[in-house]
């Protein structure tokens, strides 16, 4: 997967050093770990400890604060020692460094030492310290990027619990990923502790039952499970789940925003046979989302689909004030579209 552009001011010029993933780090004499997003930083430098302490366990880890520096100090932890073990350096708020930090960084890009292995820690959150990081990403040392953006978007969250999960090998139902990330839709730390958890205690796969168990006092029934449930053509559960959203406090607007926004995709992806990459990058979509689309098509034709989209653009209108009942406009919906017939209809 592509790196997310970052919109930190540092990251003006283009980088020409090789970018490495949080996911995947590896060690070089250079490595800038930039980007706000602290959870994949701290993912980022402790696996490179890990990597680097598993090739020789006599690793010497120093620590060096750059906005608190006193002269001399990189070079001298990064100087062989007596018995040559290799160094592992992390300085961190390289955005905040000293004058005497900078100067002596710089110089070192020249001339790292043989056996050491220096982490920048960059939040992005300033320009200080811009020469360094130009000068690295200049690509005339022996250096690497790894770039932590921010994770903000619904969607960036539930990719980035669907990686956690995917890089443990666990399999995760879709509606069951959604609902954890429900839960933790303000706290990314929190959130990956509770995609670990999961991994770790959970024999088999991780299914919605297994989330309300462990998170049942967070997880609110989300927009996107009742939809996923009717569209599925679970009536019954449908409605105890549109129920349960609506005494949770869940707005009608979005809720019906959510079905429009699925269905339109099951309408763009309905009776295409290209392979799913290609299609995604065709309609700007993500290949999950297309696979998303096809699974949701079972048991789905041309008239039923239509049928749901004219029922989801009459709940929009009502919701929106063309109705003194959203409850009932919601209910005729759902009961539309999880029967896959007009509302009435025996």
């Amino acid at each position: 997967m592509a790196a997310p552009r970052s919109s930190s001011r540092t990251a003006a010029k283009p980088s020409k050093v090789p970018q490495v993933s949080w996911r995947d780090p590896r060690p070089a004499p250079l490595v800038l770990v930039s980007g706000p997003e602290e959870i994949c930083a701290e993912r980022a430098i402790a696996g490179i400890r890990d990597y680097l302490r598993a090739e020789d366990p006599a690793l010497e880890v120093s620590d060096i604060r750059a906005d608190d520096y006193a002269p001399g100090t990189l070079l001298s932890m990064t100087s062989p020692s007596l018995f040559g073990e290799p160094r592992l350096v992390r300085v961190s708020g390289v955005e905040r460094c000293s004058d005497a930090f900078l100067q002596e960084a710089v110089s070192y890009l020249d001339q790292p030492q043989d056996g050491a292995t220096v982490i920048l820690r960059h939040t992005g959150a300033s320009v200080r310290g811009k020469k360094l990081l130009d000068a690295l990403r200049a690509g005339t040392g022996e250096g690497i990027e790894i770039a932590c953006p921010a994770i903000k978007r619904d969607g960036d969250r539930v990719d980035f619990a669907a990686g956690e999960f995917k890089a443990a090998k666990k399999r995760i139902q879709p509606s069951a990923l959604r609902a954890l990330v429900s839960a933790f839709a303000d706290d990314l730390t929190e959130l990956a502790a509770a995609c670990q958890q999961l991994i770790g205690d959970v024999e088999g796969d991780v299914t919605d039952d297994v989330v309300t168990k462990y998170y049942g006092g967070r997880v609110e029934v989300s927009a996107f499970v009742v939809a996923d449930t009717a569209i599925a053509g679970r009536y019954g559960e449908a409605l105890i789940s549109l129920r349960h959203a609506l005494s949770s406090g869940a707005d009608p607007v979005p809720m019906v925003a959510a079905f429009a926004m699925k269905l339109r995709t099951m309408a763009r992806v309905a009776g295409n046979r290209e392979p799913s990459r290609q299609l995604a990058q065709r309609l700007g979509m993500k290949d999950w989302q297309v696979d998303r689309a096809r699974r949701d098509l079972a048991g789905w034709n041309e008239r039923s689909l239509g049928l749901a989209i004219q029922a989801t653009a009459r709940a929009d209108a009502e919701v929106k004030g063309a109705s003194r009942d959203p409850i009932f406009a919601l209910e005729r919906m759902v009961t539309v579209i999880a029967t896959r017939r007009p509302f009435g209809e025996e």
